[in-house]
């Protein structure tokens, strides 16, 4: 059975973009099985969604504004996960935190990208305060997600200095290019460690 990811986002989806293009040169099909099988969005307009269906993949969005709690979010947004059958979800500037039931839920194949060098600055604001902070590096981290905010464990990461003039924005565009190039490495190890473990099983 082919190995499914859904892909979460809420803007423009750069780094679902990314780790779209990585399927097709790395020739994940083949090699593991594997695709993007859906794009998934807590907002309907989100530019990524567009991109997505351009490259002919599935989408959807769940809107967060029309549901009263979390929980009842959550729920709506893991039944249109359910129906693409996900080996794999992905958060991709997804800006919505889940309840602990979500990440339960998918534990173990819910990973997550922040901009930072974890455990260093989880939550918002992450370039002004490592400028702020008096940093000399900062980056970006690929994690498995848990129910405690940005502190699952470690997948990859990438530091970028950080320059004496730098600005939040400038910090942010540097330590993007090296998000593009992480995720989908880590999401290809993941595939691959998980398709040696398939094949010990069988």
């Amino acid at each position: 059975m082919p190995r499914h990811i859904v892909i979460l986002i809420s803007g423009s989806g750069s780094n679902m973009a990314a780790i779209v293009r990585a399927a097709a040169a790395g020739r994940w099909a083949q090699r593991f099985d594997a695709r993007v099988a859906a794009v998934l969005s807590n907002r309907p307009d989100a530019a990524g969604l567009t991109w997505a269906r351009g490259e002919g993949i599935a989408t959807g969005a769940v809107d967060h504004k029309a549901f009263e709690s979390r929980e009842a979010f959550d729920a709506a947004l893991a039944s249109a996960i359910d129906a693409h059958s996900p080996a794999l979800v992905v958060l991709a500037g997804f800006m919505r935190i889940l309840t602990p039931g979500f990440v339960e839920r998918y534990a173990g194949r819910l990973i997550n990208i922040h901009p930072s060098l974890l455990p260093a600055f989880p939550g918002l604001h992450t370039h002004r305060r490592a400028i702020e902070a008096g940093c000399r590096v900062a980056g970006a981290t690929v994690h498995q997600v848990t129910t405690e905010l940005d502190h699952g464990p470690i997948l990859a990461q990438a530091a970028v200095p950080v320059l004496p003039d730098d600005t939040p924005e400038s910090l942010a565009a540097r330590v993007l290019s090296q998000e593009h190039r992480i995720y989908p490495l880590a999401v290809e190890q993941w595939l691959a460690a998980s398709s040696e473990v398939v094949a010990r099983a069988t």
